[in-house]
């Protein structure tokens, strides 16, 4: 069954909740708004909330509750349930991340830091996880749909706490003063899938993630749309994996096209056409191509052109070309200089570089292997040195070399050298 065909199914659950949107006063609104965000969020694990939880939103959306009263009635309901169905369990968890997610949502308070984004992780699943607020203790994969079985390369266990610090503080550093909306939308979108790949709990993880972004855009003065979450939480999800997923041996780059399109929709309303079969790996040519709002095609970079996108993180460490060991040069089956043919000025091994990073971004141990080398010295000497001073590279995190996810990406002169060049022989 198709996505959009799995969450139609409950497509009438929230007519009531758009009736007090359009008409009710502005506290009433707000309540039905974080409902319908927080019952669509649960699409992301399959999960469907019960009727009990429908019929207690609405009494808390029309003032008759407090959304405390409505935590503890959802806790009451399911403490003396004595009949119980199949999917009980799945209900139940539904319904409580539910409700606490929109009190989360309620609330004007908010922590951007490491210890607050834990805590957003606690408060959603309390009294549904045991392990709610706590960091895993060990490694990941998950075998995605979208990946047609593949999974994103998550970051370690061990690296969990410094990575999140790192993402956190260099975002809380950043200053978006001068920028325009779709300068914003891109450095939004690579924070974003950033954070969500550190995956740092052993579930919840993309529910945790979405809550603490909107809470941090309405916290810089954004008007987040959180609705969009309703019925395209799935959407979102994916998005953030195609955004992180690189297969080089299938040619396979991180394509920010997709979560730019569900962040143009969030922030500046438009009406991007988001479809989870359009997210697939290899779609079947009879499943179309995802349709662009007019704004965004009039306004701003296209999104189908990923080059000028941020490159997307990814878990394995790669530490700074100079920081690191060099290897033995016996172990390289390359010569320190590769041939002398130029390619626009640029030596064979600055051309093979260009071709293997394309529109997307590499490590030094990534880049080595695509382009076919071993020597970790000569590579960084011959290759990703000139590659910097030419011009046509730069890192993703220049003030920090030691970076434990940096890369390399091409700069507007290598991109345009690639895209000359692209159908040319490696």
């Amino acid at each position: 069954m198709d996505f959009e065909e799995y969450l139609r199914e409950d497509e009438a659950k929230f007519s009531n909740f758009d009736e007090y949107i359009r008409v009710s006063e502005p506290h009433t609104r707000e309540r039905a708004c974080a409902w319908k965000a927080a019952i669509g969020l649960q699409a992301v694990d399959g999960l469907h909330v019960s009727e009990y939880l429908k019929e207690t939103a609405l009494r808390h959306i029309e003032g008759e509750i407090s959304i405390d009263d409505a935590r503890d009635l959802v806790r009451g309901y399911y403490q003396t349930r004595t009949a119980r169905i199949p999917d009980d369990s799945e209900a139940q968890e539904a319904d409580k991340v539910a409700v606490n997610i929109t009190k989360l949502l309620s609330e004007q308070s908010f922590s951007f830091s490491v210890p607050g984004f834990v805590a957003t992780h606690r408060r959603i699943f309390d009294g549904v996880f045991d392990h709610a607020g706590t960091l895993r203790e060990f490694d990941i994969t998950k075998k995605e749909w979208v990946l047609r079985g593949d999974t994103v390369l998550y970051v370690s266990c061990e690296e969990l706490v410094r990575t999140l610090e790192y993402d956190i503080v260099q975002e809380r550093k950043f200053s978006y003063a001068g920028l325009n909306m779709n300068e914003t939308i891109l450095h939004l979108a690579k924070f974003v899938s950033g954070l969500w790949q550190i995956h740092p709990f052993c579930e919840g993880n993309t529910r945790t993630t979405a809550i603490f972004i909107i809470k941090y855009l309405r916290s810089i003065g954004f008007e987040a749309d959180n609705t969009l979450f309703e019925r395209h939480s799935w959407y979102f999800r994916n998005a953030l994996v195609r955004a992180n997923y690189r297969n080089v041996k299938k040619g396979i780059t991180p394509n920010f096209e997709f979560l730019i399109r569900f962040f143009r929709n969030l922030l500046v309303g438009e009406k991007n056409e988001l479809r989870n079969r359009h997210l697939l790996i290899n779609a079947p040519a009879e499943w179309g191509t995802p349709i662009t709002s007019p704004a965004s095609t009039a306004t701003s970079t296209p999104a189908s052109a990923p080059s000028t996108c941020p490159a997307s993180s990814e878990s394995a460490p790669a530490s700074c070309a100079s920081t690191s060991p060099p290897s033995s040069p016996a172990s390289s089956k390359t010569p320190p200089a590769s041939s002398s043919t130029v390619w626009g000025g640029l030596s064979e091994n600055v051309r093979r570089f260009i071709l293997a990073t394309g529109t997307g971004s590499l490590s030094v141990k990534e880049a080595m292997a695509s382009v076919g080398l071993k020597d970790r010295k000569n590579f960084i000497e011959y290759t990703l040195s000139p590659a910097l001073k030419s011009g046509v590279a730069v890192p993703l995190y220049p003030d920090k070399p030691h970076h434990p996810r940096q890369k390399y990406r091409l700069t507007v002169k290598g991109l345009a050298l690639f895209n000359e060049n692209k159908t040319s022989e490696n």
